[in-house]
């Protein structure tokens, strides 16, 4: 594992002690889940259809829109065990359960939170290009008007869901061929029409995003996450693509601006 110093990024482990319910409106079938802390938590399983990508994708994606001003649910690194797995009646539940023994994602249950709808809620036009240009820089294909993956939790619009960015780690044999690309899927992105402030936003990103916020960021992913006998990169080579793939992205920027701004 690469060695760096400690940075500001404090991620904290907990430990599932209740399953409460699953979340089957969710592709890879997530559950709302109770932790050693008190707390419930969204909990995204390695377990699942993408398995611990998606993991790393959510991860990476939450921090990042964290650094640059967004709200973003508190990421957990969850502990489960095996007992939830013997217990669990519905045999597709038990099979996840089963496949996810070990460190998974949690990320705080916003109760009382309510989906964000784009013919009615609110966002505010610097929010919205900062979360444009965001998705721009992950390359996150999951924000239109069919699935936000936004929510409105007292009165502020908070971003979860990250899961489907970076896609180019599905394929680590071609991911350099994704390095001078840019987004044209932000066409479809359902806070583009309000991204009206894509400069502005721009300036505040470049600012937050520096060499050493992003090395805390990769640097956090856990071990366990990028070690797959099948991939041909090693983890430590896995870190530098995802943080070469981001100052690609930070180093055109402007590109970023200009197609969302033809696409709106």
């Amino acid at each position: 594992m690469i060695s760096k110093p400690m940075g500001k990024i404090d991620i904290r482990t907990v430990d599932v002690v209740k399953y409460v319910t699953p979340l089957r409106e969710g592709g890879s079938l997530p559950a709302i889940v109770k932790a050693d802390d008190d707390f419930l938590y969204v909990l995204k399983f390695r377990g699942a259809g993408q398995g611990k990508k998606a993991l790393i994708a959510e991860f990476i994606g939450g921090e990042l829109a964290r650094a640059i001003g967004l709200k973003v649910p508190e990421l957990v690194f969850m502990n489960l065990d095996d007992s939830f797995s013997k217990t669990e009646p519905d045999e597709e539940i038990q099979d996840l359960l089963k496949f996810s023994i070990g460190l998974n994602l949690g990320l705080h249950y916003l109760s009382g939170s309510i989906t964000f709808d784009p013919l009615v809620s609110v966002a505010d036009a610097l929010t919205s290009s900062k979360i444009v240009l965001f998705d721009s820089i992950v390359s996150n294909i999951d924000r239109t008007a069919k699935n936000t993956n936004l929510l409105n939790w007292n009165n502020e619009l908070w971003v979860i869901d990250n899961g489907a960015s970076f896609y180019f780690h599905h394929n680590w044999n071609t991911w350099k061929n994704h390095l001078d690309k840019t987004f044209p899927l932000i066409k479809d992105h359902v806070l583009l029409e309000r991204a009206t402030l894509l400069d502005e936003a721009s300036k505040a990103i470049i600012k937050a995003l520096d060499k050493d916020t992003i090395e805390d960021i990769i640097y956090k992913i856990p071990e366990d996450w990028l070690l797959s006998e099948s991939e041909p990169l090693t983890p430590n080579e896995m870190r530098e693509a995802y943080i070469e793939y981001l100052n690609s992205r930070l180093s055109k920027i402007d590109s970023l601006v200009k197609e969302a701004e033809d696409a709106r």
